[in-house]
C-alpha cells in the first residue's frame, strides 16, 4: 500500500436510514475506494467533525490520502444526521450500541463487503465501541485492530479541572439545562460541539461515577467483556486532558476492558512530541498531522489484513 499524492481526495456524504424514519449520516473519505477500512466514532456532546474539517485537515482525510477507505460516523441526531437532537428526543447511549453503531458498520459492509476493518474512537466514541463488541461479538472477527484517543469510562482523578469541568458543569449545570431544555445543549453552552439527549447525558453520567458498567436496559457489559477476546488496542492519552481523558482514567479503562494486545501512549514533550496535548488538540492540532499521526498511520497499516 503506497501514498496516493497524486489522487483526488473524495468526501462524499451517505444516508444511513434508520427503522423509526431517521438518517444517519456516513462520511466517507477516499483516494483509493479499495484501500483498507477505517471506521470513526466521536464521544459524547461530538459528532463526526473531530475528524476533519471542511477545507480537508483532520486525521480522517490524512488517513485517506494514505490509502484508507475512511467512513467517520455522526451518531443519531449529531452532526448531519437527522433529524438534530431536540426537546423529546427519547433515545440514549443504548440505542446507539443496538442501533446505530450496528448500522453504521452493516452500512460499511454493504458497500466494501466484510472485508477487515479497523475502528477508532475520541473519548467516549472507545467505551461505546467496546460496549458493542461486548454485546455483539460476531462482530469482533470483523475488526484487526482499534485506535481510542482520550477513552476512559470512569474519572477517578481528583484536581481543580475535575472540579470544575465535572463536578461544576458536567453534574450541576448540566442537569439543570436538561430539565429547563429537555436536551442538553452543549454547543449552546459552550462546552461541546453538539447536543445530547437527556438519556444519553444520564447514562454516561452514570457510568462515568460507577464502578459498574450495565446499561439502563440490565445488560451487563463488564460481565460480557470479560468472556471476549477482543482486538489489539491502542489507547493514546494527551499530557494536558486535565479531566476529560485524564491518563490515568485512560489507563484504567484499558485495565478494566476485557482482553486485549494493548498499547499505551502519553502525547506529551517528554514523551517526544512536539506538544503536551490536551484532549481536544490530540486530533486537531495542526501538527498533529507532523506529529502523532504517522504513528497511527504506521499502526493501521501493521494491522491491515487486506493491503492493496
Amino acid at each position: 500500500m503506497t501514498a496516493l499524492a497524486d489522487m483526488p481526495l473524495v468526501a462524499e456524504a451517505l444516508a444511513v436510514p434508520l427503522p423509526g424514519g431517521e438518517q444517519l449520516n456516513l462520511h466517507r473519505f477516499y483516494a483509493n475506494p479499495h484501500g483498507p477500512v477505517i471506521f470513526m466514532l466521536h464521544g459524547a456532546i461530538e459528532n463526526g467533525r473531530i475528524f476533519y474539517s471542511e477545507s480537508g485537515k483532520g486525521l480522517a482525510p490524512y488517513l485517506a490520502r494514505n490509502g484508507f477507505d475512511v467512513y467517520v460516523a455522526d451518531l443519531r441526531g449529531r452532526g448531519r444526521s437527522t433529524p438534530p437532537i431536540g426537546r423529546g428526543a427519547a433515545f440514549g447511549q443504548t440505542e446507539a450500541i443496538t442501533e446505530d453503531i450496528p448500522a453504521f458498520v452493516e452500512a460499511i459492509i454493504g458497500r466494501r463487503g466484510r472485508v477487515p476493518q479497523q475502528w477508532l474512537a475520541h473519548s467516549w466514541g472507545g467505551v461505546l465501541l467496546s460496549s458493542f463488541l461486548a454485546r455483539f461479538p460476531a462482530y469482533i472477527d470483523l475488526v484487526s485492530s482499534l485506535v481510542y484517543f482520550g477513552s476512559k469510562r470512569t474519572i477517578r482523578v481528583r484536581n481543580a479541572h475535575v472540579l470544575l469541568k465535572v463536578k461544576l458543569v458536567w453534574e450541576w449545570l448540566c442537569p439543570l439545562s436538561c430539565l429547563l431544555c429537555g436536551y442538553l445543549p452543549a454547543r449552546q453552552l459552550g462546552i461541546g460541539s453538539d447536543s445530547e439527549t437527556v438519556k444519553s447525558f444520564r447514562q454516561s453520567a452514570a457510568w462515568g461515577k460507577d464502578d459498574a458498567w450495565v446499561d439502563s436496559d440490565g445488560f451487563d457489559y463488564g460481565s460480557a467483556i470479560q468472556a471476549v477476546r477482543l482486538p489489539p488496542i491502542w489507547f493514546l492519552a494527551a499530557r494536558n486532558a486535565h479531566a476529560l481523558g485524564h491518563p490515568d482514567d485512560v489507563r484504567r479503562f484499558m485495565e478494566s476492558a476485557g482482553e486485549q494486545q494493548c498499547s499505551f501512549t502519553v502525547l506529551a514533550r517528554h514523551n517526544g512530541n512536539l506538544h503536551d496535548y490536551n484532549h481536544i488538540n490530540m486530533l486537531t492540532h495542526p501538527d498533529a498531522v507532523d506529529d502523532h499521526f504517522p504513528l497511527v498511520l504506521q499502526w493501521l497499516r501493521q494491522h491491515a489484513n487486506n493491503e492493496e
